[in-house]
């Protein structure tokens, strides 16, 4: 049996209208000024991404074609531009547009994105501070 049939088999594995292929970008660091502290404004922070993309990667596999698919590199720099970009106050703001990004190739049926906050402003010992945002096409 050929690539060709076994992507084909496997893209139809799953039921109808049901994506199950996904990319994933982890750990995706980027400096940005976001917070609703002064100090976090004017001194930045480093933020870390986390994206997972779910779309029909078949024929992409099946033309071994990137320009049929998601460039996990063009996607990491958009996101990183976000970041790195207009300040907001709220995580739950840049998680969201970051999510928007994910979204805006009409290919992605659906984005997950984490957005955590290492070096968040707070008194005690902590491990991770995150948002968590599903969001699918409209």
């Amino acid at each position: 049996m050929g690539f060709e049939r076994v992507a084909e088999r496997v893209a139809t594995a799953a039921p109808a209208g049901e994506i199950r292929d996904r990319i994933t970008l982890r750990g995706l660091r980027v400096r940005g000024r976001h917070g609703v502290l002064a100090a976090e404004r004017e001194l930045g922070q480093e933020f870390v991404v986390d994206a997972a993309l779910w779309l029909d990667t078949a024929p992409a596999a099946a033309a071994d074609d990137v320009t049929q698919t998601v460039h996990y590199g063009e996607l990491a720099e958009a996101l990183a531009a976000v970041v790195a970009g207009e300040p907001v106050d709220l995580l739950e703001t840049l998680v969201a547009r970051l999510a928007d990004v994910c979204l805006a190739d009409r290919r992605v049926a659906r984005a997950e994105v984490t957005v955590h906050k290492p070096a968040a402003p707070i008194p005690l010992p902590f491990a991770d501070v995150a948002v968590t945002i599903v969001r699918e096409q409209v």
